[in-house]
């Protein structure tokens, strides 16, 4: 990227250590993201939208949230061989740094496309697309050394399985943290064997809707502490309630409430956590520190269109800490339960250096016309 980069596991770094911090694998769309409707066209009619970008969605928004937070980042997915496919390897190989050497091109297959349509701080989306050509095992091989990989507990391919395994069990052998993730399950069955998987994980983060549905408890809290009987790191996110977590191998149990921000568009917002809580992790962070900084992440991001281009850099949070800090002493007692909570960005962001990444560095696209609905001071522009 042509911004500087600030690399926060940097005193942690030893010669012949992994050589990714994050490596995950997923299925990428291009996202087209139309904002500044005021309604939903009704059938057989046109609306013109105010705003309109295009970017790399789904496993990307996972991807771009860990790169701009200056973690060494491999993605695994299949990729076509149409414009769509071009523009989104682009983005993420020259643009977000993100590498793709696990990756692969397909002839003849096209690639997923989602349009998302944002109307009055909601979102209706359609998609299109075809199973990839070949599953996430057979095309990774035995993926690249990495600290930490992100998957999904899936039916397709199990974690822990008693065959040859799938590329997370290989690089969990190789020595990866293991941080799993579960998405909404269409048949609404909530079985709770998939839950089985999480014996090979080290952490388990799911939101709370997942994670009473599939432990069958009535409460978040009751569902952290049936994950935290499977899982070291047991991790529930509530939305605007915030985020709770038990660590097992530490000891530590945490609550962090949310930030008072309007949420314009939560696509990716439980990406950008997770990337958050992926880095803390690995920088041997405090639990509560490490919930607090996913949560400032998440809502950096959901005040702003865009997937991918929501994610915040290190240049945003720099920016954001600074207001905070300024603003302590005279802003009532929220700004200063605020100073508390993130005191601990006091001994980072001295050393992210001017010009550190920031959303704006890396657009949706060469000309995104995107509207930015933050409430973020003008320098995090430049």
């Amino acid at each position: 990227m042509s911004v500087k980069s600030y690399d926060p596991l940097a005193a942690l770094r030893t010669p012949g250590g992994p050589e990714f911090d994050v490596f995950t694998a997923g299925t990428v769309f291009l996202d087209i993201v139309f904002t500044g409707l005021h309604a939903m066209p009704a059938a057989g009619t046109e609306v013109w939208a105010e705003g309109m970008g295009s970017c790399p969605g789904g496993i990307a928004n996972l991807a771009i949230a860990a790169s701009r937070l200056g973690l060494r980042t491999s993605m695994a997915a299949a990729f076509g061989d149409d414009d769509y496919a071009a523009f989104n390897w682009r983005i993420l190989s020259e643009q977000e740094s993100v590498d793709l050497s696990r990756s692969r091109r397909f002839r003849q297959w096209h690639s997923p496309v989602t349009v998302s349509m944002a109307v009055n701080r909601d979102r209706s989306m359609v998609t299109h697309g075809h199973p990839p050509p070949m599953g996430a095992t057979e095309m990774i091989g035995r993926p690249p050394r990495s600290s930490a990989v992100i998957a999904p507990l899936s039916v397709e391919e199990p974690l822990g399985s008693s065959d040859s395994g799938t590329w997370a069990d290989l690089a969990r052998k190789d020595g990866a943290l293991v941080f799993a993730d579960v998405g909404w399950d269409p048949s609404e069955t909530w079985a709770p064997s998939l839950l089985d998987q999480l014996e090979v994980c080290h952490a388990f983060m799911p939101n709370a809707v997942e994670a009473m549905a599939y432990t069958h408890t009535e409460t978040p809290r009751e569902a952290l502490y049936a994950i935290a009987d499977r899982v070291p790191l047991a991790v529930v996110t509530d939305g605007a309630n915030g985020a709770m977590a038990i660590d097992s191998t530490s000891g530590e149990e945490a609550y962090v409430p949310a930030l008072r921000v309007t949420a314009l568009d939560p696509t990716g917002a439980g990406d950008v956590f997770g990337a958050g809580l992926v880095l803390g992790t690995l920088a041997r962070w405090p639990l509560a520190d490490r919930l607090a900084f996913a949560g400032v992440c998440s809502a950096l991001a959901v005040q702003q269109f865009g997937g991918s281009l929501a994610a915040p850099g290190w240049g945003d949070i720099a920016d954001w800490w600074h207001d905070v800090r300024e603003a302590a002493g005279h802003g009532g007692a929220y700004v200063e339960s605020l100073a508390r909570r993130y005191a601990f960005l006091d001994r980072l962001v001295p050393t992210v250096p001017v010009g550190a990444v920031r959303r704006a560095a890396a657009t949706m696209s060469l000309h995104a016309d995107v509207a930015a609905g933050a409430d973020l001071p003008d320098r995090r522009k430049g």
